[in-house]
């Protein structure tokens, strides 16, 4: 039997998927673009508050609550593989990819979903 102790040890030695996502819109292709340090979890997190109608981003919201789960996807654009023994920021990483991604495919207004910053 695996104690307490065990799933606490495994839990913290896990390597999660980091990296940049988008979730798109199958209807009219709209995008929105985002990182994250746990892919898994983020998309769990996203797929959650669209469904309760929480989302922070009210058009992404809008169309999910009018076109439906089904016309919506989660894209991996890129991810980030843990390197054992080095210090690594992939905080700062995943962050500077994802403006990148921003940058080269603007999804704003008519395109997306993403809103325009002082960055982009």
């Amino acid at each position: 039997m695996v104690t307490n102790k065990e799933i606490k040890e495994e839990y913290k030695n896990r390597k999660s998927k980091k990296g940049v996502f988008q979730i798109r819109n199958l209807v009219n292709g709209k995008i929105f673009i985002s990182s994250s340090l746990d892919l898994d979890a983020i998309w769990n997190r996203h797929r959650t508050q669209l469904k309760f109608g929480i989302h922070p981003n009210q058009q992404l919201q809008q169309d999910w609550k009018q076109f439906g789960v089904e016309k919506f996807v989660f894209e991996i654009l890129i991810e980030i593989k843990e390197e054992d023994g080095k210090n690594i920021n992939y905080d700062k990483e995943v962050k500077q990819l994802e403006q990148l991604f921003i940058e080269d495919k603007t999804p704003f207004g008519e395109k997306g979903y993403n809103k325009k910053t002082a960055k982009n």
